[in-house]
């Protein structure tokens, strides 16, 4: 009898971490669903969790001491064949209106969360030599909007790390995939944090606030025309996908913009790589 497929997703007290979850749990995999306050403020979603069959662990990726602790537990249990990094949180507002203390919170979620959980298991992936290790990025970490710097760069500089360790870990036979959703109706509408200086956001008097109502309503409209858990679908497809045969980068939907985008970097990427005689590293069979 095969063994049991073992998945890991951090950010799952809601949206695409908790749709994902479900959807590997009834896919047959055994994931591990982990968040913040699972005894407390996440309770509720917690219990959800379990009831769809998942095992539930704390974790704050802000914390060496709570992503070490859970990766303890969770390694007890086997070597994860797939790990997303879904946690994170979205900064808006005028970029000269943020102070350098929030932009630093942003970048700690967002860009060294991930990079602090990928330490606490790809030893393990490295030595079996297999694993999937998943991104949740955004279609805003190709491109950029006003009033989404801070959040936009963040994920920019999530893709940076992601693209290259799918360099750096095709020789251990670990595959790379960065998700790129575009507006969906998530929690994280309700809980975005704006800029933190309010007089540098007065100063700019009508144009701040066109263009957070231009941007923030275009937003609102496409993200209600929108299912979130085709993100999920789209996570657990490329965790079923066969090794080595995972495009680097998936948008969900298929987003024209961003996959013009993807495209046309893709092969000069690759020919950088290639020019520093370093194309031994490029993943066989992927769509750069």
């Amino acid at each position: 009898m095969a063994q049991q497929r073992i998945a890991v997703v951090t950010g799952a007290s809601s949206g695409f971490g908790k749709l994902t979850v479900e959807a590997l749990a009834a896919d047959g995999w055994r994931v591990f669903g982990t968040m913040r306050n699972v005894a407390t403020a996440n309770a509720a979603p917690a219990a959800a969790l379990r009831a769809a069959g998942a095992e539930v662990v704390e974790l704050d990726v802000l914390s060496d001491a709570s992503v070490d602790a859970a990766a303890t537990t969770i390694l007890a249990a086997g070597t994860p064949d797939v790990l997303v990094n879904n946690a994170g949180n979205a900064f808006f507002g005028l970029v000269e209106a943020f102070t350098p203390d929030a932009v630093e919170r942003q970048y700690a979620t967002n860009v060294v969360g991930p990079l602090r959980v990928n330490r606490a298991f790809l030893p393990a992936m490295r030595e079996r030599k297999s694993g999937l290790i998943v991104y949740v990025s955004s279609v805003v970490g190709r491109f950029t909007l006003p009033f989404g710097g801070v959040y936009a760069s963040s994920k920019w500089a999530l893709e940076a790390l992601a693209e290259v360790s799918s360099y750096e870990l095709a020789p251990f036979g670990v595959d790379v995939a960065i998700v790129e959703p575009g507006a969906f109706p998530t929690e994280i509408g309700a809980k975005v944090t704006i800029a933190d200086d309010d007089a540098r956001t007065a100063s700019y008097g009508d144009v701040a606030a066109t263009l957070s109502g231009a941007v923030n309503g275009a937003l609102a409209a496409v993200a209600q025309t929108r299912d979130s858990a085709d993100v999920a679908n789209a996570i657990v497809r490329l965790a079923n996908a066969p090794a080595g045969t995972r495009p680097l980068r998936t948008t969900v939907p298929a987003d024209p913009a961003t996959d013009a985008i993807n495209a046309a970097v893709g092969p000069i990427q690759t020919g950088i790589i290639s020019a520093f005689g370093l194309g031994d590293l490029l993943p066989k069979a992927v769509a750069r």
